[in-house]
């Protein structure tokens, strides 16, 4: 039998394989799988099969791992399985995991934690406990939690994660004052290793949001450019949906958005803007979804379910000042990360969050903090939200 030891070291392979499949699950979970067996001569464990779960190829990662063991001609009788979610108990696009781990007779299961799905969580355990294979919970748990912690919001409160991402000046700024900016050009206050960290945040992102603000001051790309240091980006299954809010659709035609649009522009705006210029904008490549608006201004909770219904699980929010400070007043925002230069910018600088006295008085408000260096740039990354916890503060 496999020691406590030998537990992690094959979950921490299970949950590699599941991580190298970032942007290539969704709407499903990231999943991975480690077949474990001894030979009756060694009694040394060894992994007879792997695998993980690519949506595009239907398999769940069990799956995968059992006909790679197969391909080998190696029986997975009496072998102990990884995985780092809870083998499925229920017939989705493909049959129970549970169901074939048992066909196959494998002795135990080693599951780093359980479905965050209420509706399922746990009966994939009880079927394998029910069949007399042994069953060991939480092996590395946090870990697995963090990899899936989109699928695990979603499921339960059917609208994305939000994660609030903001590069401010160590004396909290979002930018220079608007009279010293040069028209329709980024200001960059970070330097290329934190800037690189955004590629690979949106690259991790089902959608990525704006405003019109930022649109209007910046011109900005908002694409996934996470092979920047490379010669192409990582791989996805879907594009990076960018999505802005403009109420009045504003929105320049020559923007570098519309320019690029390809099937992943979704601009969101009141049913008073004009429908010439949703022709135009349509024309051009965007799609256009009128929401309800108050007082000029999009309601943001029908702004997550609308990305909901497209089955977006995670949502970065790449925003102005305006933006920052109403997804963080109507508690919408699970998780924040903020990318701390050196620059200070002084008083008259645009503030992180409008409505929100400092980021670093925000940061108080965060639990499970971490410090991350990107070169000469802090980064500050915490949550406001379990996604984990269906009794976590309830969205409006």
């Amino acid at each position: 039998m496999p020691s406590a030891a030998q537990h992690e070291l094959f979950m921490q392979r299970a949950l590699k394989l599941a991580a190298e499949t970032t942007a290539l699950t969704s709407p499903n979970p990231k999943v991975g799988c480690v077949l474990v067996r001894s030979s009756a001569a060694t009694d040394v464990p060894k992994v007879i099969g792997e695998g993980a779960h690519l949506y595009d190829n239907f398999d769940h990662a069990e799956i995968v791992a059992l006909k790679q063991a197969a391909q080998r001609g190696l029986s997975p009788k009496g072998a102990t399985a990884y995985v780092t979610l809870e083998p499925c108990s229920h017939h989705g696009r493909t049959g129970p995991c549970a169901d074939a781990l048992i066909a196959v007779g494998i002795a135990r299961c080693v599951v780093a934690t359980q479905d965050p799905n209420p509706q399922v969580s746990g009966q994939g355990i009880a079927r394998l406990r029910a069949a007399g294979i042994e069953v060991t919970v939480g092996v590395l748990e946090q870990r697995a939690r963090d990899l899936n912690e989109a699928f695990a919001h979603f499921i339960q409160h059917r609208t994305p994660f939000v994660t609030l991402k903001a590069a401010i000046s160590v004396d909290g700024k979002l930018a220079p004052p608007p009279a010293s900016r040069f028209p329709n050009q980024p200001h960059w206050l970070t330097g290329p290793a934190a800037r690189y960290e955004v590629q690979l945040l949106r690259h991790a992102s089902d959608a990525v949001l704006t405003g019109i603000g930022t649109v209007l001051a910046d011109n900005p790309q908002l694409t996934d450019r996470s092979g920047v240091f490379g010669p192409n980006n990582l791989p996805r299954r879907r594009p990076l949906l960018r999505v802005i809010l403009d109420t009045h659709l504003r929105i320049p035609l020559s923007s570098q958005l519309v320019r690029s649009a390809a099937n992943d522009l979704l601009i969101l705006c009141a049913k008073t803007a004009l429908s010439a210029k949703r022709t135009a904008l349509e024309e051009q490549g965007a799609e256009i979804a009128i929401l309800p608006d108050h007082a000029g201004r999009l309601s943001l909770p029908a702004v997550l379910t609308t990305l909901g219904e497209r089955n977006i699980l995670s949502l970065l929010l790449e925003c102005g000042s305006h933006l920052n400070g109403s997804f963080i007043r109507q508690n919408l925002v699970d998780k924040a990360i903020l990318l701390v230069a050196e620059t200070e910018l002084g008083e008259q600088a645009i503030p992180f969050a409008e409505g929100i006295a400092s980021p670093y008085l925000f940061e108080q408000s965060l639990r499970r903090v971490t410090h991350v260096s990107y070169g000469p740039d802090a980064g500050i990354t915490g949550y406001l939200h379990d996604p984990w916890q269906s009794t976590s503060a309830p969205k409006p």
